[in-house]
């Protein structure tokens, strides 16, 4: 079960960094591009917020897999 846990530690980690990409590149910049008032908001919350929040919490869950901090001590 360890293993398991360690294999999804990487699989945290690679979804932090394909949410940085999608919340950066998809979500966030477009919006800035419309020229509407509304989109510009949103996309300030999606860049400055949104996106720090989950992929440091993404990036920490992963980190602590890795590193065996959720392994069960026998």
């Amino acid at each position: 079960m360890n293993i398991v846990k360690r294999v999804l530690g990487v699989v945290w980690l690679l979804l932090a960094a394909l949410s940085a990409y999608f919340c950066v590149m998809k979500f966030g910049l477009p919006k800035f591009s419309t020229g509407s008032q509304d989109d510009l908001v949103f996309g300030i919350i999606i860049l400055c917020i949104l996106t720090p929040l989950i992929v440091l919490g993404l990036a920490i869950f992963g980190v602590y897999a890795l590193k065996g901090e959720y392994d069960d001590e026998k």
